[in-house]
């Protein structure tokens, strides 16, 4: 007698189908992931081309008529981006690597306003991203590096505050310091402090990790990826020293309409992916492997508006707010 053929139940077969999509997701997700994160350690090691919180801010009818004559009537606030600072650099005098991109921006507006109109302080600090997949890196990781850039620019803008409280400002930062200077600025615009929103002229970022479209004003290009700890905002904690923090509680809040956001297409810091899609990240990331974008904002290469690189641009959106900002008595 020949054999029964064999039967296959067909609920069995579709549960064996849909469990084995869900691995393949899973999988891309993972890979997607770590993709993103050596992606990002190697973007930010690009080739070369303090105090804690103070009281809250001050409303302005509590202010003084007049400050010390010793105070700038604008206070500048530079944060550089990884690997381009030290936590001993000189604050006036930067020199932990001469090839940072901010310093293309903080020395000629430094050369264009005397200290009384324009104080131009760069934020020293350790400015480390310690990469994950390397065990032999000895370098600072990344939550350790921001929370000592975050606590000295506060810092020294409560000193300032509390020295000069009619002084304004202007924040401005790259990469890692975009992500520090946009995370003060969401506290000030959302009334966290450290100083009111009303004293802030301007803020400015180049490549913020953080970075949403929408939530800030966008010069030039305005790619429709996101900021990588957005990107990666859902798995946290996943990689060791580097959170992965999201979204921006309340983005800039009261600052929106004087917060600018520069992102070149490609710069998987601010232009990352969704992860939760994780074939279409894919695609993304394989194009982005060989892609030197992200240490190229001086150039036009890969960004420009009206033929300006993202330094040219935000020197000039920087004077011009020094050049209007007000000037309070002094005694």
């Amino acid at each position: 007698m020949p054999p029964r053929p064999r039967t296959t139940d067909p609920r069995r077969r579709r549960r064996r189908i849909v469990i084995g999509v869900i691995l393949g997701v899973v999988v891309l997700a993972i890979i997607a992931i770590i993709l993103v994160v050596a992606l990002i350690v190697s973007l930010l090691r690009p080739s070369p081309p303090g105090p804690g919180p103070g009281p809250g801010p001050s409303s302005s009818a509590q202010r003084p008529s007049a400050q010390s004559a010793d105070c700038p009537d604008v206070q500048v606030i530079v944060v550089p981006g990884t690997w381009e600072s030290s936590a001993n650099d000189d604050p006036y005098a930067p020199s932990a690597n001469p090839a940072s991109l901010m310093l293309k921006v903080s020395k000629p507006l430094g050369e264009a306003f005397p200290g009384s109109r324009a104080d131009v302080y760069t934020v020293p600090y350790v400015a480390q991203f310690r990469n994950p997949t390397n065990p032999a890196d000895r370098t600072t990781d990344y939550n350790t590096s921001r929370a000592q850039g975050t606590a000295r620019a506060k810092g020294k803008i409560t000193e300032v505050n509390q020295r000069c409280p009619l002084t304004s400002y202007v924040l401005m930062g790259f990469s890692q310091g975009a992500v520090i200077v946009g995370d003060i600025a969401s506290d000030i615009g959302n009334g966290r402090g450290p100083v009111a929103q009303d004293l802030v002229l301007g803020v400015g970022l180049i490549a913020d990790g953080r970075r949403q479209p929408g939530e800030a004003k966008t010069p030039g290009p305005d790619p429709k990826g996101v900021g990588a700890e957005v990107a990666l905002g859902g798995f946290g904690g996943i990689v060791p020293g580097i959170a992965m923090t999201g979204g921006r509680p309340g983005a800039f809040g009261d600052l929106k309409d004087r917060t600018y956001s520069i992102c070149a297409e490609g710069d998987l810091v601010c232009d990352s992916p969704t992860i939760l899609n994780p074939i279409d990240a894919l695609g993304k990331l394989a194009g982005a492997i060989n892609n030197p974008v992200h240490a190229l904002y001086a150039t036009t290469r890969y960004w420009n508006d009206n033929g300006a690189s993202a330094t040219r641009w935000m020197f000039g959106w920087a004077r011009s707010l020094i050049s209007d900002a007000p000037r309070p008595p002094h005694t």
